[in-house]
């Protein structure tokens, strides 16, 4: 996800730092309630989100908006379940292609719309549909009929149907026997008949959902969202009245989050990456300092089709004149761990410690020796993208710096707003490299070695423009048919052998170089409320948050 999540690309001060195949049966949809009073007002201040809809709804700010307007069939726990929303029981043939979803009876959108099977279709055909340009279109990729959505020879989804009012079969394309754990997405979201098209203006700032929470008025882009509680929620109900979401000044917005909390404005923040010492010390003792290893990576982009970066050893010399310690050490002040993988560490079943060889430990001469191989001269220029307000100047500069002294490459520095920074990775002949981070929308290894590595995940349109995950452009057949292996594998044993192999042709390639695994910071008035905790896509538990 873009901070992903839905997907997620990790937005913000946010870090610091910087399955099931399924056989027919009967699951239970409620949420877990809240132990402590209903009512009150909760807030947070966020950055501009790309968008709430969940046609396009992608990085963490929108992915915390629309997690809360709408409910799919299936929901990712805190500690990566897949647990049933909507869904009350699920089969999948056995050739891992045709699956079907029963859906929970009589729930409604908040303007008295059924919740039902078509509703689903609606949402999932709205977000494939060419005129959408959707980035997170490629989710639903598998699912027979998407390439002639996106192709726009087609308006509806052949690989949708409806048997009952509240039965939806998928066939898909290939098989995928973890097609059921895709649908926690947003994308995977129903939507009622007011939608519309994509590019609905009035419906983009003001979502009609079915989730735990509704719309307040609309979104003041650049200002405020405000939700209020479903009381005609299908499910558990929150317990919290409203929750006001400030949208902050991309280029301070860290700052304004910490100076939000201690004046007691915001009851979640993140951090800048100077004061996290002193944050600690305040707030930990206090009860109001989490921590957590997340499903989450960080990386640098390299865009492996264009510029001084398109040789896999100039990706290795880059990677390998990294001080990745030192930097943990001197700016995250300790609070980060070494990446050595693509995969993180919270996947423990595919972890392959140490298998990006380049970034075990810095070696300034095989980074020489690499890039005089590469043709990676002194004096090249390269750019480093990242985004300001999100705590990321400090470990750029090092990085920086650290090229600079190194390889004497000439590497100029872009800074840009969050949507600007998308927007140049995206662009027609984009090169160098760019701060990325990766947090999971679904738990499974597929939701990192596919958006982010498979050749389809790049999405180019007719001008070039990468509409996909893989802004790298990352193209290697041989890790494309190793993938499509794994998706078709019923065992999940040896599905997991398989996405192994594949992050290792990948890490071969240096398609990405990692740096540090996710460390997610955060505080939490924890004196006002009860039952406040990091959710899988690393927003507060908006839904089961209650007053002490």
């Amino acid at each position: 996800m873009r901070g992903a999540k839905s997907a997620k690309w990790v937005v913000g001060a946010v870090i610091v730092a910087l399955a099931a195949t399924a056989c027919g049966g009967d699951d239970k949809a409620d949420k877990p309630a809240g132990t402590g009073k209903a009512g009150g007002t909760f807030s947070l201040g966020i950055s501009e989100p790309v968008a709430i809809d969940p046609y396009n709804s992608q990085e963490s700010e929108g992915i915390l908006v629309t997690d809360n307007l709408f409910t799919g069939l299936y929901e990712p726990t805190a500690d990566g379940k897949v647990i049933p929303a909507l869904a009350t029981s699920k089969t999948v043939s056995d050739d891992g292609k045709t699956w079907t979803f029963k859906i929970k009876a009589g729930t409604k959108f908040t303007n008295g719309e059924a919740v039902n099977a078509e509703a689903f279709i609606r949402g999932w055909t709205r977000v494939a549909a060419k005129a959408s340009a959707s980035d997170v279109a490629y989710h639903l990729g598998g699912i027979d009929g998407f390439d002639a959505l996106q192709k726009g020879t087609a308006t509806t989804f052949s690989g949708l149907s409806a048997p009952d009012e509240n039965t939806i079969q998928v066939k898909l394309s290939a098989p995928d026997f973890e097609f059921d754990v895709k649908t926690t997405h947003t994308a995977f979201s129903p939507v009622p008949k007011v939608a519309g098209a994509a590019k609905n203006q009035a419906y983009n700032d003001a979502p009609i959902g079915n989730g735990p929470f509704k719309m307040s008025g609309k979104w003041e882009h650049n200002k405020a969202i405000t939700l209020v509680r479903n009381d005609d929620y299908g499910l558990t109900k929150a317990k919290l009245d409203t929750v006001k979401i400030a949208i902050l000044n991309s280029a301070s917005a860290a700052n304004l989050e910490y100076q939000g909390f201690q004046s007691g404005q915001f009851d979640w923040a993140r951090m800048p990456t100077p004061q996290l010492t002193a944050a600690k010390a305040k707030y930990n003792a206090q009860g109001e300092w989490i921590q957590e290893n997340t499903n989450g990576m960080n990386y640098l982009l390299p865009i492996t089709d264009n510029g001084p970066l398109k040789d896999a050893k100039a990706r290795q010399a880059v990677s390998y004149a990294i001080d990745r310690d030192a930097i943990i050490a001197g700016v995250f002040q300790g609070m980060q761990t070494k990446s050595t993988t693509i995969l993180p560490p919270a996947f423990a079943d595919v972890y392959q410690k140490d298998l990006c060889v380049s970034c075990i430990k810095q070696d300034k001469e095989k980074a020489k020796s690499l890039a005089a191989e590469a043709g990676l001269k002194p004096g090249t220029e390269l750019h480093v993208g990242f985004n300001t307000g999100g705590g990321h100047e400090e470990w750029v500069q090092a990085v920086v710096q650290q090229l600079k002294d190194v390889l004497g490459l000439n590497v100029k520095m872009d800074a840009k707003p969050f949507k600007e920074l998308l927007a140049s990775q995206q662009a027609p002949g984009a090169t160098g490299a760019f701060r990325f981070a990766w947090g999971a929308d679904y738990p499974t290894p597929d939701n990192f070695l596919y958006p982010l590595l498979d050749s389809k995940s790049i999405n180019k349109d007719e001008s070039g423009k990468v509409t996909g995950d893989n802004r790298g452009r990352y193209n290697n057949p041989a890790f494309d048919t190793i993938l499509a292996q794994a998706r078709a594998t019923k065992d999940n044993a040896a599905r997991n052998t398989l996405y192994k192999q594949a992050e290792k042709v990948a890490m071969d390639d240096q398609a990405l170089i990692p740096l540090w695994n996710r460390t997610q910071l955060r505080l939490a008035n924890t004196k006002k409320w009860t039952n406040i905790k990091m959710d899988f896509h690393e927003d507060p538990n908006l839904a089961e948050i209650s007053a002490k």
